[in-house]
């Protein structure tokens, strides 16, 4: 039998705690989709998603995370136009300068009012989801 199943990613939003507002941490994708994106990527097989996270995190920004929780898990079956993917969404903190590496072209620090327009994937929504819990503790609503 041949499956096909959503294929399981992770994104981080890592937050800065050694600077002022907390901002977070976003990079210029290099391969397309291009734009900005929250750091992230697949989950590799035998790993696990928290693994997955932190991984990705040092890859993409060469920064050690320390994951806080598991924010949201986005599922929409269009919101990677090149497969069917699921996005679970973790919330961690950092300290130091962040580099781009990996698939990385750029890498920006942005605070809430200063994020670029151009994000890839439904990192839009995201975004909106967690400064709304970070600003006035709302939670997204599931569906």
């Amino acid at each position: 039998m041949n499956y096909r199943n959503p294929v399981p990613t992770v994104d981080i939003i890592i937050e800065l705690i050694d600077r002022p507002h907390r901002p977070i941490v976003l990079i210029e994708r290099h391969n397309p989709p291009f734009g900005w994106a929250i750091p992230g990527g697949f989950v590799d097989y035998g790993e696990s998603v928290e693994t997955a996270a932190q991984r990705e995190a040092l890859e993409e920004t060469g920064l050690r995370v320390e994951l806080i929780e598991q924010f949201q898990v986005y599922s929409e079956p269009n919101r990677d136009r090149r497969k069917h993917t699921l996005s679970i969404v973790f919330l961690a903190t950092a300290t130091g300068e962040p580099q781009a590496g990996d698939d990385a072209k750029d890498i920006g620090i942005f605070e809430s009012w200063r994020v670029p327009e151009n994000l890839c994937f439904d990192h839009d929504k995201i975004l909106l989801d967690y400064w709304r819990f970070r600003h006035y503790g709302i939670r997204p609503r599931l569906g």
